[in-house]
């Protein structure tokens, strides 16, 4: 599904770099976390999948289209097939949960009868059927987080992609925000996570690769956070 061959990035000071030559991919309906220590290269991977940055050299693929020869005009497309959760959460501190998620969908130009039927559909999955009409403001960090990932799952993306979702939690937020995306995944969508978290890598058990100095010095199918 995702492709990177031998992506390099280079700052604009043309010396330093933030990826040499990564090569890797992932399959659907795998569940990734890519871990290393702050300048590593993480939340750089993650922007070239979501077409946010552009690679110095190398190409990277969703499917068979090169994510960065994708004409401006047709990014939007590109981007719903993906969902994005991240360490700040990212809501509109004026709308609902609901209002949030169904913002989403909106946006999108989904029509109201579906936004009536997914919206709920949606905080029934992250367990927040009883928080709809709450602010962010009366919200939890770990319900904040769970609000931004219903509103990444709304439109059945084929990917989520997560720059460290439990950054700003509590060990009981981490496990439920966890344990959301570990559903998530079981119903069929890739997850691609950053983090920092050794028990929530040592926990899941799935796949883990490990960064250092914008290489990839792992690659673990079933790893452990080992640095």
């Amino acid at each position: 599904m995702i492709y990177f061959d031998n992506v390099s990035k280079l700052y604009s000071d043309g010396r330093s770099a933030a990826l040499q030559e990564v090569t890797f991919q992932i399959a659907p309906k795998e569940f990734v976390s890519i871990v290393g220590h702050s300048g590593a290269g993480k939340t750089t991977l993650l922007k070239m999948i979501i077409a946010e940055d552009r690679p110095t050299s190398g190409q990277v693929y969703f499917e068979s289209l090169d994510v960065h020869k994708i004409p401006r005009s047709r990014l939007p497309h590109y981007r719903r097939k993906i969902g994005t959760v991240f360490q700040d959460f990212k809501l509109l501190p004026n709308k609902t949960a609901y209002e949030n998620i169904a913002f989403a969908m909106e946006a999108n130009g989904r029509t109201d009868e579906e936004i009536a039927e997914n919206v709920p559909q949606a905080l029934a999955l992250v367990d927040l059927d009883d928080k709809a009409w709450n602010f962010p403001s009366e919200l939890s960090g770990g319900e904040k987080q769970r609000v931004a990932i219903a509103r990444a799952i709304v439109n059945q993306p084929d990917i989520i992609v997560a720059d460290e979702p439990t950054g700003n939690l509590d060990p009981i937020a981490t496990y439920e925000v966890v344990q959301i995306l570990r559903k998530i995944n079981d119903l069929g969508t890739t997850v691609i996570m950053t983090t920092h978290n050794k028990g929530v890598i040592d926990e899941l058990g799935r796949r883990v690769i490990t960064m250092d100095e914008g290489r990839i010095v792992r690659d673990d199918e079933t790893g452990k956070y080992v640095l």
